[in-house]
This record gives structure tokens, sequence and C-alpha cells, in this order.
């Protein structure tokens, strides 16, 4: 049972970050079907001709029709909700359910994703050079969520166990979700939402490149300006 929940705070940030792989193509049926609740229907009709939709789509059944969003830009709200699995849990997140990350400014998102980069390319023993390519997306935040930035515990750089027990209550007991410090980026804050329906649509911004060293991303490449930051 949990104890005392976190306070409640209202977080408002014009602008919120999300740094995502450039490789992720939209998902159409998000984009283009307006009813949500028809979605298993058009994908079991569709997976009669093309049995790898499912894999496509991932686990609609994770997002209630009535949490679901659609249209133009929808599939970068949803896709951290449908494409889950334990192989990649998060700090919020043993990987059974999605949570959607933000940022509140582009180098919150690229140091944190830059850290979490490394660790695949260090496991996966990658050779040094220009890695992955990735997007900067920009929407905005307005919404109550549980604050969680005076728990130490959440905020451990390798231990998740305390936060993800604390969201999985959380989010269970009807929370859109928690602000926190970010932990790659001190001074920074970051946002976990449990819902893709509590944010709008995101906007593209620009691209990066990611400089493996070897032991780190050391580097990231505006690939707009060329303009190269060291990390």
């Amino acid at each position: 049972m949990m104890s005392a929940a976190p306070a409640v705070v209202r977080i408002t940030w014009p602008k919120a970050w999300r740094l995502i792989r450039s490789i992720y193509p939209p998902i159409d049926l998000f984009e283009d079907i307006a009813d949500p609740a028809d979605w298993e229907a058009l994908a079991s009709a569709e997976a009669k001709t093309n049995p790898r939709v499912w894999e496509h789509l991932g686990r609609l059944d994770l997002v209630p029709p009535a949490r679901r969003v659609s249209g133009p830009g929808s599939s970068y709200l949803m896709a951290p909700f449908v494409h889950v699995s334990h192989d990649r849990p998060g700090r919020f997140t043993d990987g059974s359910y999605g949570v959607l990350s933000l940022g509140d400014s582009e180098e919150v998102c690229i140091r944190e994703i830059a850290h979490h980069h490394a660790k695949v390319m260090a496991a996966t023993s990658e050779a040094p050079g220009w890695t992955s390519q990735f997007r900067m997306l920009v929407t905005s935040l307005d919404r109550d969520l549980h604050d969680i930035r005076p728990i130490a515990d959440c905020h451990d750089p390798g231990d998740y166990s305390a936060p993800q027990a604390l969201a999985r209550q959380l989010r269970s007991a009807g929370s859109n979700g928690v602000v926190y410090h970010s932990v790659r980026c001190p001074g920074g804050q970051c946002a976990g939402l449990f819902w893709p329906d509590l944010v709008p649509a995101p906007v593209q911004a620009d691209h990066y490149d990611f400089h493996w060293n070897g032991t780190r991303v050391d580097r990231i490449r505006n690939c707009a300006t060329q303009a190269i930051f060291a990390l």
C-alpha cells in the first residue's frame, strides 16, 4: 500500500522537448484514422494481408481508447506507450507499460538521451564514430503532476527500483505523471507522463548526430547547422 503520495503541482512549460531516433517513421494508423476506437478492427482487417501489422502498431491494448490520440504528430505520442518491452525498462517503468519522457530544454534531452545511447553502444561493443541520428520534438506541458523532486531515492543514477515502484503505484491511482530533476543535466527538469493525451502533438525541430568515442557520447552535431557541441 502506498504511503503518503508526493505533492501535486501544476507544471507549465511553454516548450517541452523530446529526442527520439530518426529511423522510426510515423505510424499511418495513428496519423490518418480519426477515431481511435476503430483501430483494433482496422488493424485486424489489415493483418489478413499484412501479418506484420501488429508488430508495426505495437500493444494498442495498453492504451484505453479514451486516452488514445490521433491526427498529425500523434505517432510521436502513441509510440512510447504501444512499443514497450521488459528489455527496455526506464526510471519510471519496468517495461510493462509506457512513459512519455520530456525535458524542459533541448540540453536536458540531449544529455539524457546521450547517456542512454552510450549504454546501448557499450553493451553492443560498437566501434567509435558518428552513430545514430536523432530528431528533436517540441510540444508544451500544462498539467498537474506529482512532484518527486524532493525524493532522493528517485534520482539514483543507476538504481531505478524506487522510482519504478512509486510510479507504478501513482499510475494505478490515476496520476498524470511525475516531475523530477534531470539526473544527467544538473539544473534541468524532466517529466514522465503516464498517458499520451496529456500534451499536444509535437512538431519536429532539429536533427542531431551522436559521436561515440568508445566509452561515451562525447560530441553532438546539429545536422542543419553542422555545429558540433562537446558533452
